[in-house]
């Protein structure tokens, strides 16, 4: 079964690296690891080049312009050829060697499985071995996501059909375009899922949804926006209290 990684990135020279790193050591070896790059100018269009001997045959990548993430997420979503597809950041590492092999168990003892997920762990970038806070899948449940909760983005493989039967990410959006593609899965097409206690993904702090109170905003109205479309009946009180809990969580370690 193989299992198709895309990371897209711009201006990630200091970063990539390791994210790279983490795929090449995976144990799991049908790998297909496809690259998207927004036309990079500091360098990171060099380390690609320099790790695609590493593959042997197994990356695909291209550089070029993109309107934003989510863009280039269905750039690379489309360059794949993999059973299953998974998403990891060029700021970010898969956390262990044995990642893909245990998430790729799974489908191979469930043929009716389509989207998995598990736990991440973030970091700052002068300390990769202190976690400074960790965001599990374990709690969630379908019922979570009208207050504008779903499991960790870096953590969720889906089957590449999902993609193709029920379309990619909006790219219009800026930060929630990952929850509306779950949400839809989840809420629409009642897809088959499962969560996995593993640790699937390192990540630095200080994330686009995140970083500042515009940001949140913009997040808050977009989920909004998802759950309209989709029909999903919510408030803007609801959808905000998923800051308060980070808020919290991030003080007082609720769910650890």
């Amino acid at each position: 079964m193989k299992v198709s990684i895309v990371t897209v990135s711009y201006n990630c020279v200091e970063t990539l690296s390791r994210a790279m790193d983490s795929v090449l050591q995976q144990t799991y070896q049908e790998i297909e690891y496809v690259v998207v790059d927004g036309g990079s100018t500091d360098g990171t269009t060099d380390i690609i080049r320099l790790y695609e001997p590493k593959f042997e045959g197994r990356m695909r990548w291209i550089s070029e312009p993109d309107k934003g993430i989510y863009d280039a997420m269905n750039k690379g979503i489309t360059m794949t050829t993999g059973h299953l597809v998974g998403i990891l950041n060029a700021d970010d590492f898969l956390t262990t060697n044995k990642v893909i092999e245990r998430m790729a168990a799974e489908y191979a003892k469930d043929k009716k499985l389509q989207l998995t997920y598990g736990d991440v762990h973030f970091v700052r970038a002068n300390r990769l071995e202190k976690n400074i806070r960790n965001y599990t899948g374990r709690f969630f449940r379908p019922w979570m996501i009208r207050f504008g909760f779903f499991p960790p983005h870096p953590s969720i493989y889906v089957r590449r059909e999902l993609y193709e039967q029920y379309g990619m990410y909006d790219d219009t959006m800026r930060i929630a375009a990952d929850y509306e593609f779950f949400a839809n899965l989840v809420h629409h097409h009642h897809v088959n899922m499962k969560y996995i206690p593993m640790d699937f993904v390192t990540m630095l702090t200080g994330g686009e949804s995140t970083k500042n109170l515009k940001q949140r905003e913009l997040g808050t109205k977009e989920d909004m926006v998802a759950c309209k479309r989709l029909g999903i009946k919510t408030n803007w009180l609801f959808i905000r209290m998923k800051y308060l809990f980070k808020a919290i969580d991030a003080v007082i370690p609720v769910f650890r």
